[in-house]
């Protein structure tokens, strides 16, 4: 098939990535000319494991090709993907505008039978209301397929190519069919393709969103619980997910979740809830409790310190994208950290394997942030070390330099992932989530 995407972000860029590679001639279009020009050099506007690769050799191999500008060939398509952006906006509804700018630029040009595939996450009854603006615009036929993604970052293209399912929201037999043939090779290791109409797809996309959101919120709630009784949040999970109904993903406790989908998604799901009077709970507790948890961490960093001591440390931050495997800032709870300790008066010394060139921009003209070339070099005389993101080089230092290098030996440890047992046999402190500091017996003085 012909294919083109509109918008070249982490979803819209890796399923035209994708797509090429089994074997659609995809074009990419973007209104960013300078991310198509960085795509045009072989270049990466965004980090993503594999996505580099893909986009070069399908470019090499004329499948995949990029513009800023919409003309008379976009006509010869058969489907066109919207995967542009919907940031919120300040009451936290999501901004669909960027949708409607994209169709008016299509418009003029189509003069054919076209398959619009809404894969941006949009509010509920908007592939409705694009197939009234697209009736009221266009002569030729057409079909809307609501088609949500459920791509994670740093893991987007292994789940685009082995998807646990594909939803399809249409009400036409011609578009379920289309978008059947289109998906047919990565269905064979017989996860299901779920047809169903355009807003029970669209909803698909927020509940399986809250759901996760709601995970990460519950064993925070669990691990603030164990901290004040003394349990061990270790152990509880482990008695929680051995049991088969409720299983282990996202039951880590944290410092809280981010990045650019849970916390949109939920915050726009809530808006829905409130005006439809619906006074349901759930999902805004979900994002009460994590709004809350990168807080609480903070203050525990806060208070072993001391408030009044806080200006003259110097603490090293250890990751600062949302999650490991992303450059992704966005809603990181390391950046409400870094935040709350600017605040508190605190130097910081930043260090991340992938996501400083966006922490620079984010922290531009910020005098109290200097950024390390590796996690060593950020502890060097540091007085505490705070790790944020669980990228897999932080998971096994060489624990004898690290209390080497820091002043005060103490690891707050946001992700729980390190076993406080041993850091002791090297003179550290550990402070992490749900396992109670008040077994710990050293403390700065």
């Amino acid at each position: 098939m012909k294919i083109a995407t509109i918008g070249l972000g982490y979803v819209g860029l890796v399923t035209a990535a994708c797509l090429s590679e089994l074997g659609h001639e995809v074009i990419g279009i973007d209104i960013d000319s300078n991310r198509i020009e960085l795509l045009k050099e072989g270049q990466m506007p965004i980090y993503e494991p594999g996505l580099r690769e893909l986009v070069s050799k399908n470019s090499i191999e004329g499948r995949l090709s990029f513009t800023d500008t919409v003309g008379p060939d976009i006509d010869k398509v058969s489907l066109i993907f919207l995967a542009v952006g919907t940031p919120s906006n300040k009451d936290g509804t999501p901004d669909i505008s960027a949708v409607y700018k994209s169709l008016d630029s299509l418009i003029p040009h189509i003069k054919s039978y076209k398959l619009f595939v809404l894969k941006s996450t949009v509010p509920l009854g908007t592939n409705q209301e694009v197939k009234k603006y697209l009736s009221s615009k266009l002569s030729s036929d057409f079909e809307v397929v609501s088609n949500p993604e459920f791509l994670k970052e740093g893991t987007a293209v292994q789940d685009f190519m082995k998807p646990d399912r594909i939803v399809i929201g249409t009400e036409t037999i011609k578009a379920a069919e289309m978008m059947k043939d289109l998906y047919s090779h990565l269905t064979r290791n017989g996860h299901p393709i779920l047809i169903m109409d355009p807003t029970s797809a669209e909803t698909v996309k927020y509940a399986c969103n809250t759901m996760l959101a709601l995970k990460v919120s519950f064993i925070n709630e669990i691990a603030i619980l164990c901290d004040a009784v003394g349990a061990d949040i270790r152990r509880v999970r482990e008695g929680i997910i051995s049991d088969p109904r409720i299983g282990g993903q996202f039951l880590y406790p944290s410092i809280g979740y981010g990045g650019s989908c849970l916390p949109k998604d939920v915050d726009a799901l809530n808006h829905v809830i409130e005006n439809l009077s619906l006074g349901l709970e759930i999902p805004q507790a979900a994002q009460n409790v994590n709004e809350k948890q990168s807080k609480w961490f903070l203050n525990k960093i806060v208070n072993w310190f001391g408030k009044d001591k806080m200006k003259d440390k110097l603490i090293a931050i250890w990751g600062t994208s949302f999650k490991a495997g992303t450059d992704d800032i966005r809603e990181s709870p390391a950046i409400k950290i870094i935040e709350g300790l600017q605040k508190a008066g605190a130097r910081l010394r930043l260090y991340d394997p992938i996501a400083l060139k966006n922490t620079k921009k984010y922290f531009a003209n910020v005098s109290n942030i200097e950024y390390a070339n590796n996690e060593m070099e950020s502890v060097k005389e540091a007085n505490g070390l705070v790790v944020c993101t669980e990228w897999l080089q932080f998971r096994s230092p060489d624990f004898e330099k690290l209390a080497a290098n820091l002043k005060d030996k103490v690891v707050f440890d946001g992700r729980n992932i390190y076993d406080p047992e041993k850091l002791k046999l090297y003179g550290l402190n550990h402070i992490g989530i749900g396992i109670s500091s008040a077994k710990l017996k050293s403390r700065v003085s």
